[in-house]
């Protein structure tokens, strides 16, 4: 495998061809075992996990392929995830005719913001949608002179500006962060640090929750989630990303606790668009993964894992 990955991309370091291959011989393995227990056990009831791990194939595939064939290529690939997940938010949360004008000026924000992420210009990156566009959307909104409603529109047109383009425009910076010496993972390091331990932690508080499930964590807004599942989802993430720290310029301290925040961050993510889901009566945000929901369902997460990490890495190493 490693041999393979090497002729395929010559660039790669050492560290990142190591754990490609690591998570390509998981998605593999989980995948037999899954045919595995469905041939043994046809009615052992692994739909779900099933699902989760489908979906991971896709996740992988798309990251791995955008993000290590060319740096260009990938930031074009995240602005679109946050355009299909804009899109996505904006159709379910019931916006007004009047408000057209306004969703359009969220949309160019997107190329904006991912510009400057690509430019590494932190002071404007980090103001342009909490601030700039906090101020700027009310006041497109107003110019309609459309009253009724107004206010529920100004703060879901943020509220999704913020989750779906703010929170995952993070992963494009990671990818713009300066060298540091003897850190040879780099910015395609970290993202796939932060990718694989959101994903996996998903995966183990669902394995966990349903080996060891007892007690409801959060029963009117996500049923399936217990305080086992939780803490186990937790615990295990943050032994992974502690053996994949090398992908990381942090000490080993540093890599436990941001691997546990990534856990409690994705989490916190899962449950809030739980909630959303069940306050407009929908199982998922979109079909544009045909079988999987829409886009936003598979990145919910990664739009509060994404800034956490982000913000703690460069604190810490730079």
């Amino acid at each position: 495998m490693k041999e393979l990955l090497d002729t395929i991309f010559p660039t790669l370091s050492d560290e990142l061809i190591i754990v490609i291959s690591l998570i390509i011989g998981l998605l593999i393995a989980a995948s037999l075992i899954l045919f595995l227990v469905k041939k043994i056990s046809p009615r052992t009831n692994i739909s779900e996990l099933s699902a989760r791990t489908r979906s991971w194939w896709i996740m992988a595939g798309m990251f791995i392929g955008a993000v290590f064939i060319s740096y260009n290529i990938s930031y074009f690939f995240l602005a679109f995830l946050s355009f299909i997940a804009f899109r996505e938010l904006y159709s379910v949360l019931g916006f007004r005719e009047a408000d057209r004008g306004a969703l359009f000026w969220g949309i160019l924000a997107i190329p904006i913001q991912y510009y400057l992420a690509y430019l590494a210009w932190y002071g404007a990156f980090i103001i342009f949608i909490p601030v700039v566009m906090f101020l700027v959307l009310p006041l497109r909104l107003v110019l309609k002179e459309d009253t009724h409603g107004i206010t529920k529109s100004m703060a879901l047109l943020q509220w999704i500006l913020m989750l779906s383009v703010f929170g995952i425009s993070h992963l494009a910076y990671l990818l713009s962060l300066p060298e540091l010496p003897g850190f040879n993972a780099g910015g395609r390091g970290l993202l796939l640090f932060l990718v694989f331990l959101t994903e996996i932690n998903d995966i183990m508080q669902f394995i966990c929750g349903k080996l060891l499930g007892r007690h409801k964590i959060l029963p009117k807004v996500s049923p399936n989630k217990t305080w086992e599942g939780f803490l186990g989802g937790v615990i295990s993430t943050t032994a992974i990303g502690y053996f994949l720290g090398f992908l990381t310029p942090l000490s080993a301290p540093n890599v436990l606790l941001v691997s546990a925040l990534i856990a409690i961050a994705g989490f916190s993510g899962d449950v809030v668009i739980s909630a959303i889901k069940r306050d407009k009566g929908i199982k998922d945000m979109g079909n544009s993964i045909p079988g999987h929901g829409g886009v936003f369902d598979r990145i919910d997460s990664l739009s509060y894992t994404a800034p956490v990490f982000f913000h703690l890495v460069y604190y810490i190493a730079y």
